[in-house]
């Protein structure tokens, strides 16, 4: 089994073995109550590393413009079987790649960050950063517990606040109640707004 968990596969072994403990088979803990007031201020949401993807049917009941991306052939399987009619909505595709693009309303957080490597971090804030709209939002849940193995990787508040400059500031930090075992008790939801900075490519 690859243990790189910045390589598909290394998701596709997980799923194929039911090793799966962030998958929890319904909407993660208050998803509906904290996403409330997002819901009027975006027409558009991007979910990177969506897993079984539980989250896109409800986002896209609520009106909005959904995608949902996996670099996992295993993930994207089963979120299309959930999904049934909706299934069109995710498709694998690497986060990291040039085909992930577009202006986003909202980029959604859920178990994306924490499973990426830590090295691979500001390479997934600078992508962050170029598909959130100036104004708009990176919101969901992060895992902050310092760890030294994973994943999921943890980190404390502080060190992503420093990841994420200068092109997101923290709105709001919510503990969140009911977590999967694997993210309690330090699991949160975190709401940053995209500044209007520059972002330029660092070669």
């Amino acid at each position: 089994m690859a243990q790189d968990s910045s390589l598909s596969s290394f998701w596709d072994s997980r799923y194929q073995q039911q090793v799966t403990p962030w998958e929890s088979g319904q909407l993660p803990a208050g998803f509906a109550a904290l996403v409330q007031t997002l819901l009027p201020l975006a027409h558009s949401v991007l979910l990177p590393g969506c897993g079984s993807g539980y989250e896109v049917a409800y986002l896209q009941r609520q009106g909005l413009q959904v995608a949902a991306i996996d670099f996992s052939a295993e993930a994207v399987a089963r979120a299309r079987q959930q999904l049934g009619p909706l299934a069109p909505l995710v498709r694998q595709a690497d986060f990291f790649s040039d085909e992930v693009d577009g202006s986003w309303d909202w980029v959604y957080e859920r178990a994306f960050l924490c499973a990426l490597p830590p090295p691979r971090w500001p390479a997934y804030a600078e992508k962050m950063a170029r598909l959130v709209k100036p104004g708009g939002y990176l919101a969901g849940y992060f895992f902050l517990r310092p760890t030294l193995k994973g994943p999921p990787f943890g980190a404390e508040l502080a060190r992503l606040q420093a990841l994420f400059q200068p092109w997101f500031t923290l709105h709001q930090q919510t503990p969140v109640s009911g977590s999967l075992p694997v993210f309690a008790p330090d699991e949160y939801w975190l709401c940053w707004q995209r500044s209007d900075a520059h972002l330029t490519t660092v070669i």
